[in-house]
C-alpha cells in the first residue's frame, strides 16, 4: 500500500466542487458505545492483500479483478494503481460486509474515482467522506481522508453503520449516506452504477 506519511505530503489536488457528486452527510450524534464501535472499525490496520483456502476462491478472486481492471482502464490509465486500487475495494467492502459491486459503484457516482476529489460540502476522497468523520471516530485529521485505504475504510464502515441505522434498507441506507435520505435520485445512481460492476465469480 501507497504509505501513508507520503501520500499527506503530497499537495492536495483538489478538483472543482462541482465535479464531485456528494450530497452533505449529516452529522448525527452518537452513543458513546457506537462511537467506540466505529473508532475501532476505522483503527484495525488489517492487510488489504487477500487470502484463500480454496484454489477455487483464489481463481474466482483473479478473474474478477482481471475483469475490473479491464473497465477501470480508462479511468485509470496506470496497471499498479489500478490494482491497488481495486484489491483494497475489494478488501474494504468485503471487511464490511458489503458488495464490492455496490461500493463501485457507490464511488463512481461520488467521486467519478477521483482520489483528490472534494464536494462544495467538504467531503473528500474516492468516498467522499465527509471531515466530522475524522473527528468523531479517527484522529481529528482529515487529510488522510485523501489516503486511499483510510477512505475506503472511513466510507465502507459509514456505509455499514448507515445500512445497520436503517435496518437492512439499502435505500434508505444511501440517501443518508449522500445526506438526501428519502430521496430517489442518489439511490437510483448509485444502483445504476452497480450494475456495471456486477462481475461474475467477485
Amino acid at each position: 500500500m501507497t504509505d501513508r506519511r507520503a501520500c499527506l505530503s503530497l499537495p492536495l489536488l483538489l478538483l472543482p466542487a462541482s465535479r464531485a457528486q456528494a450530497g452533505a452527510q449529516i452529522e448525527e450524534p452518537l452513543s458513546d458505545a457506537v462511537r467506540t464501535a466505529l473508532s475501532a472499525s476505522v483503527a484495525d490496520a488489517a492487510p488489504p492483500k487477500p487470502g484463500f483456502t480454496r484454489m477455487e476462491d483464489r481463481l474466482a478472486y483473479l478473474r474478477w479483478l482481471g475483469a475490473a481492471s479491464d473497465r477501470l482502464k480508462r479511468r485509470k490509465a496506470e496497471h499498479h494503481v489500478r490494482i491497488e486500487f481495486l484489491e483494497t475495494v475489494w478488501y474494504e467492502s468485503r471487511r464490511a460486509g458489503l458488495e464490492t459491486a455496490l461500493v463501485l459503484g457507490l464511488i463512481q457516482v461520488e467521486s467519478g474515482f477521483r482520489k483528490y476529489a472534494i464536494s462544495s460540502a467538504g467531503a473528500r476522497g474516492y468516498m467522499q467522506v465527509m471531515p466530522f468523520w475524522a473527528r468523531l471516530i479517527g484522529d481529528g485529521d482529515p487529510r488522510r481522508l485523501f489516503h486511499l485505504q483510510t477512505n475506503l475504510r472511513f466510507g465502507c464502515v459509514i456505509l455499514r453503520h448507515y445500512l445497520e441505522r436503517e435496518k437492512g434498507d439499502l435505500f434508505m441506507a444511501l440517501g443518508r449516506y449522500n445526506g438526501s435520505r428519502g430521496k430517489a435520485k442518489y439511490p437510483d445512481l448509485v444502483f445504476g452504477a452497480r450494475r456495471q460492476w456486477d462481475i461474475p465469480s467477485a
